[in-house]
């Protein structure tokens, strides 16, 4: 397919996952009524609350948040991309934060743990550790479809580009960056890394994010994006929580890729990564 339309959907998610979903559930609605063909939600769509409930509120890949998407995804004909949601770690206190793609007969294409988790230490004091609730995923995961192949990453992955390459390199050509930003960092680096990725793989990168405060979290940035294969920023949401949509046109990304071969020239028995 040479073109389709995308929406991306801007949450306010907090610690009620009933009506998070309840809410997710209906931009599938607002999104199958527009003609789109593909929708996504941020990060952590179905709960961000106290991190002890995680336990608690994680589920299987076949629990409820999946199977409610992939009905409405088969109802409305469309790709439901489901954000990230925490997935149960059987024997662990720990969860995934993980994603899942749908087709539009309501089956799971592929699913994508995240792989970098957001730790700081400073002056040996810890400051924030993520991997103290959530395990790291361990594989870069694409997915082909006939609208386009879809590369999945999650927020804090967005800061290691050798992530967004290898998913380009494998035919990425559209890739999602469901997010919930903090105000602090998002107003300085969130449309920058996005830029940058778009550029430097010649994709387009649809963002959706969180907004809003937050319980037991800080105030999330928002500025759901959608940016094409040279870096200009087509579609933004509002602040507000809120669907933004546009045309994916693969035309056009085949003619930035033809124009600029950058990702030809790439040499990875060049590059190397300090263990």
């Amino acid at each position: 397919m040479s073109q389709f339309t995308a929406a991306a959907c801007q949450m306010d998610s907090k610690d009620d996952k009933e009506d998070n979903l309840e809410r997710a559930l209906a931009f599938v609605d607002q999104a199958a009524d527009i003609g789109a063909d593909f929708v996504t939600f941020p990060e952590m769509v179905t709960y961000i609350g106290d991190k002890d409930r995680y336990p608690e509120v994680a589920e299987s890949l076949d629990g409820p948040t999946v199977t409610q998407f992939a009905e409405k995804a088969r109802e409305h004909g469309l790709f439901v991309h489901t954000g990230s949601f925490f997935e149960q770690i059987p024997g662990s206190d720990r969860v995934y934060n993980t994603s899942v793609v749908i087709d539009p007969d309501g089956e799971v294409l592929n699913s994508y743990r995240k792989a970098h988790l957001f730790d700081i230490e400073i002056d040996g004091s810890v400051e924030y550790e993520e991997s103290a609730n959530v395990a790291a995923g361990d594989k870069a995961v694409t997915v082909e479809t006939e609208l386009a192949t879809f590369g999945l990453s999650i927020c804090y992955d967005l800061r290691f580009p050798h992530l967004f390459q290898t998913m380009a390199h494998r035919g990425a050509n559209v890739i999602l960056v469901p997010a919930a930003f903090t105000m602090f960092t998002g107003k300085d680096h969130w449309e920058s890394l996005l830029r940058a990725r778009a550029i430097e793989n010649q994709a387009y990168v649809i963002a959706p994010g969180q907004i809003g405060d937050k319980p037991s979290s800080v105030p999330t940035y928002g500025r759901t994006l959608i940016i094409d294969p040279w870096g200009n920023v087509i579609s933004k949401a509002k602040d507000q929580e809120e669907m933004i949509s546009t045309t994916i046109d693969m035309g056009y990304l085949d003619e930035v890729r033809q124009e600029l071969q950058s990702l030809r020239h790439a040499r990875p028995e060049v590059y190397e990564l300090p263990k």
